[in-house]
């Protein structure tokens, strides 16, 4: 080789190396999550009559019928303003019934509001004949007793909510149906999943569930353990949507999740879930039937591999960690090594 050729080839060589060196010391770029509860409120179509509210705190999901509007969930009482504005570009009929899913104030706050601007399909006819209005005239709100307990202070809260966000009509059983909008919409109880007042809405027709916090594409699991939560039935409500949901064509489409908090889902992002929690739920559980303590579980990393997907500054992968450690161990004796 001439000593041309060398000096050329040596510097190239020397660029190379440089340019791999600055590429090693760059982070690696990473996406931008979105921002699904940002106050910017959106109004969706998800499927047939049935369509979402997203952005105000809580998904909500709004099914328009010739009756009047089915609403599931109503978010937080200071986005009740952009909420009924977003629901009024689906349909200007009134709202008729709404289903809270869990007690949480970001699901139920504004059901006071959204209840008042609705009409109660049982309610007198003509108005309220010079009466004062009444907490029944509006829109009924449903949801499972064990959410009445919490929001009434039953349950042992430090403070109970208000009294015009409690559900005006509670069920006890696992299943409540009604018949709204020409089609089957069923309210299914997901006992002790995030809490014990969870409830699922299939609307059987249309082919579409609202989870409420049973499901989230943005987090991880937020099981709530003093609300009777528990990570099996929180798996198990994931396993009964798995078994509602029925895919279009390669795992894909068919049946429409609307998730808690987050984005439009179908059958194989909710198996996604359910398996990452598994999998997590079990790399713990392991590490506890070995004796190990909350930081030895913490050290091993093992919400590693998921933490860029679902970890928040609010839910973070250390706290769903001590929360299933919490909740596996509290039935446990403990060891020498615990104490």
């Amino acid at each position: 080789m001439s000593p041309a050729r060398a000096t050329v080839l040596a510097a190239a060589l020397a660029a190379f190396a440089a340019s791999a060196h600055l590429a090693a010391q760059r982070p690696t770029p990473r996406p931008v999550k979105p921002a699904y509860d940002d106050g910017i409120v959106e109004a969706l179509t998800v499927k047939g009559n049935v369509h979402l509210v997203a952005g105000s705190g809580a998904n909500i999901t709004v099914q328009v019928a010739p009756e009047g509007l089915l609403v599931v969930d109503s978010s937080v009482a200071a986005m009740s303003e952009k909420v009924l504005a977003a629901i009024r570009t689906f349909s200007d009929k009134p709202l008729r019934l709404i289903v809270n899913t869990s007690g949480d104030e970001h699901h139920t706050g504004g059901n006071e509001n959204l209840s008042n601007s609705g009409k109660n399909l049982n309610a007198g006819i003509g108005g309220q004949n010079g009466r004062e209005p009444s907490r029944l005239d509006g829109a009924p709100v449903i949801a499972h007793e064990n959410v009445l307990h919490l929001m009434s202070g039953l349950k042992g809260e430090p403070e109970r909510q208000p009294y015009g966000v409690w559900p005006h009509d509670t069920f006890y059983t696992g299943l409540k149906q009604l018949y709204f909008g020409g089609e089957v919409v069923e309210m299914l109880h997901a006992p002790n999943s995030h809490t014990d007042g969870d409830v699922m809405v299939w609307f059987r027709k249309t082919d579409v569930v609202a989870t409420g916090d049973v499901y989230s594409t943005v987090t991880y699991p937020q099981v709530n353990l003093k609300r009777g939560g528990s990570i099996q039935g929180l798996l198990e409500a994931l396993n009964r949507v798995l078994d509602i949901a029925v895919p279009e064509f390669n795992n894909q489409g068919g049946t429409l999740i609307v998730p808690g908090h987050g984005r439009l889902s179908n059958e194989s992002d909710v198996a996604e879930y359910r398996d990452m929690t598994t999998i997590i739920r079990d790399r713990i559980k392991a590490l506890v039937d070995k004796g190990q303590t909350l930081a030895q579980v913490k050290a091993a990393g093992v919400t590693k591999d998921y933490d860029g997907v679902y970890s928040v500054p609010s839910w973070t992968g250390e706290m769903f960690i001590e929360m299933i450690y919490s909740d596996l161990t509290r039935s446990r004796k403990p060891s020498q090594k615990d104490q």
